[in-house]
């Protein structure tokens, strides 16, 4: 039996907060099956309200389909997580969808962060993920995407994978697109997607894709963009291990900033991402690089 769940998330400034007080973001979600937020955290004060989403049934499997859409608010500020990968598993026929529709409003930050996505061997599924930035707003997003499971010798090589991230700002209608498939499912397109997992000018034979970005609904200022740039390319301890491979980061238009790695584990990419994230946050915002506490469990 598929799941079908739906979660719709709206933050914005508490109107009875008292003038003196510091801002307040809150956030208040509804939802139709398994697809859920824990209570609003404030770990780094009132201004930032963080929402852990849960998936009770723990995989996304053939049939299954979650929608998630978020609303954010002038002035507020909010950061999505997860406590553990999102799986999709092996699908007898069936199509898994998850979809993410944000609209961000003008002078409101959003930070999508969640954990890893593993895609198991003979998972049929697609992820959009749709990101549109009113003028003066701004995110931090990633994605850490891995394919099969090497440390128990499972390599991704059968089903069809296809995700799309999005971001789109009311001065640009399209600023950003990435949109990958990979496809062994139809003769046709299985020799294109061996050849793209093989290539030094694909995943060269990694299995983990790392892709970090930090958009703004208005362009960036050349200075501020390349402050981001080099603050992204800043060395740290995840870059000298073996298995977070840089493979660059770039401005693909001036409202965006892309940061890009490859690796044979989730880890050091994962640690690599934090600390960028980290840097991003307090050079772009001003915000310390507070984690959430679900990371370190």
């Amino acid at each position: 039996m598929a799941w079908l769940g739906s979660l719709d998330l709206h933050y914005r400034l508490d109107p009875d907060a008292p003038a003196a007080a510091a801002p307040r973001t809150i956030g208040r979600g509804v939802h139709s099956g398994p697809l859920r937020v824990l209570q609003s955290l404030y770990p780094e004060g009132p201004g930032i309200c963080h929402h852990v989403l849960v998936h009770p049934p723990g995989g996304i499997v053939g049939g299954d389909e979650l929608a998630l859409t978020a609303r954010v608010d002038t002035g507020a500020h909010a950061l999505l997580t997860t406590p553990g990968a999102t799986r999709f598993y092996r699908s007898g026929g069936d199509t898994a969808l998850q979809t993410l529709t944000a609209r961000v409003s003008d002078g409101a930050r959003l930070e999508w962060l969640p954990l890893e996505t593993l895609v198991h061997d003979g998972a049929r599924a697609r992820n959009a993920l749709r990101f549109e930035l009113a003028p003066g707003a701004e995110m931090i997003g990633w994605d850490l995407l891995a394919l099969g499971l090497p440390a128990a010798g499972e390599r991704y090589a059968s089903g069809c994978f296809e995700q799309s991230i999005e971001v789109r700002s009311a001065e640009h209608p399209l600023p950003w697109l990435e949109r990958g498939v990979l496809d062994f499912d139809d003769p046709r397109h299985a020799p294109t997607t061996r050849r793209l997992l093989a290539s030094p000018l694909g995943w060269a034979g990694h299995t983990v894709l790392a892709t970090l970005w930090f958009a703004s609904g208005t362009a960036l200022a050349n200075a501020r963009r390349e402050a981001l740039i080099d603050a992204a390319r800043t060395p740290d301890s995840a870059a000298a291990e073996p298995g977070a491979e840089p493979l660059g980061v770039t401005a693909p238009h001036d409202h965006v900033v892309v940061l890009r790695m490859l690796g044979a584990r989730v880890e050091p990419l994962m640690q690599r991402l934090r600390a960028v994230r980290g840097r991003w946050r307090r050079l772009a915002w001003d915000c310390a690089g507070a984690e959430p506490r679900v990371w370190r469990t």
